[in-house]
């Protein structure tokens, strides 16, 4: 259920173009500094810092680059990039115009989510508009020699597309694998050109920043977690939806908003993110202590958590891409150990090499996802293994 509260965004106060037409006085030195200086990193969820992307890019010796935008949003309890995409798209095309200005790229692509198929025809129809209106193609905005151009991609609904270089093998027509790295994509990116690839969300705010400025920006969040953020709230709460808070925020702030102060549990980041008790509600939601790409999933007193544990797990088993042997055999191996607890089959001793198995899965996969597929399992058993142990037969 998407609720009300995801209309009153500042998205919705921007000018269409002012940034843009600010980011082609200042220049690619000018752009990038700016993105630099208010600090922000991506909103899909890795956090790398946005400015620090785009000077690698920049610096690259290759005239032909990519701006990718991943609009794969594939992270469960993550909507938020739908309703940017739905409603405020011309942000984000602006915001990968502007990329391509920073960088010096002729071409950018939208990877859109294979669920999100019906979003493709107002999204062409769009980009045809900034075509029509000279806003792309040769010249773009009226500036002499800056050529762009946007084509959208599909995806097929894989989790891992959601990893930048997995995302660019399936743009490149293979199976949708995490690539070794280095080399990084701001080098060796799509058909092996530097490719800057950023988030739906992280876009958007950059055409704001340009827009806005960079001080402006700063504003609001923490000195590590600058600006604002997108949230996307589902469970147990009265008013579910996307909400517009400052990073920095405290999960106990962020339920009397949405109307989950009863809660047991919040898993903040989705499948690959952490499920936190109610006794750490007042931990900060910021890169330095809980970061998240924007799922928000509240979880009431009378929720099972072995249940929650065992749905994120079937997930990540069937999502897995299989390509590193941590993930592919651990998962299902922590799923059987999920069943063995359900059952009153797992005694103590071997729930701690359940948790052993876990952090190794954590530091010897291959790609981000991989190394967070366990965090739900770990934090669940972490913080209610009184729960879940009252279950087996053997709890010494």
């Amino acid at each position: 259920m998407i609720t009300s509260t995801c209309k009153n965004l500042t998205f919705a106060t921007i000018e269409a173009g002012a940034g843009l037409k600010r980011a082609l006085e200042l220049g690619q030195a000018g752009i990038i500094r700016e993105v630099t200086d208010s600090g922000i990193k991506g909103r899909g969820g890795a956090g790398f810092p946005s400015g620090v992307k785009w000077n690698l890019c920049a610096a690259a010796k290759d005239p032909q680059k990519y701006i990718v935008c991943n609009a794969d949003e594939g992270e469960p309890g993550t909507f938020k990039d739908r309703i940017i995409l739905t409603t405020y798209a011309g942000l984000v095309f602006e915001g990968m115009t502007i990329a391509a200005a920073a960088v010096n790229a002729p071409k950018g692509i939208l990877y859109l989510r294979g669920e999100y198929t019906y979003l493709r025809e107002q999204l062409e129809a769009e980009l045809q508009a900034l075509r029509d209106d000279g806003k792309l193609g040769e010249n773009a905005c009226g500036k002499k020699g800056f050529t762009f151009d946007i084509e959208i991609r599909m995806g097929s609904g894989a989790y891992v597309c959601g990893e930048e270089t997995a995302l660019i093998e399936s743009l490149e027509g293979h199976r949708g694998e995490p690539r070794n790295r280095p080399p990084y994509p701001v080098n060796t990116g799509f058909d092996g050109h530097p490719t800057a690839v950023n988030n739906v969300e992280t876009l958007a705010w950059i055409s704001c920043i340009l827009n806005k400025g960079s001080d402006w920006f700063r504003q609001h969040g923490t000195e590590k977690s600058t600006g604002l953020k997108l949230f996307s709230v589902s469970g147990d709460c009265d008013m579910p939806g996307v909400y517009e808070l400052p990073l920095g925020i405290t999960v106990d702030q962020l339920l009397a908003e949405v109307g989950g102060s009863n809660a047991k549990a919040v898993q903040i980041g989705g499948a690959s993110g952490r499920c936190v008790p109610g006794s750490q509600f007042d931990r900060k939601i910021a890169y330095e202590d809980i970061p998240t790409g924007g799922s928000v999933i509240v979880f009431g007193p009378g929720r099972d958590m072995l249940d929650v544990a065992q749905n994120f797990l079937e997930f990540m088993v069937e999502e897995s891409c299989g390509q590193c042997t941590p993930c592919r055999y651990g998962n299902p191996t922590l799923l059987e150990g999920v069943e063995m607890l359900r059952n009153g089959r797992c005694s103590a001793g071997y729930l701690k090499e359940l948790v052993s198995l876990g952090e190794s899965v954590q530091i010897s996969s291959k790609c981000g996802l991989g190394q967070s597929s366990a965090n739900a399992f770990l934090s669940i058993i972490e913080h209610f293994k009184e729960e879940i142990m009252g279950r087996t037969v053997d709890a010494v």
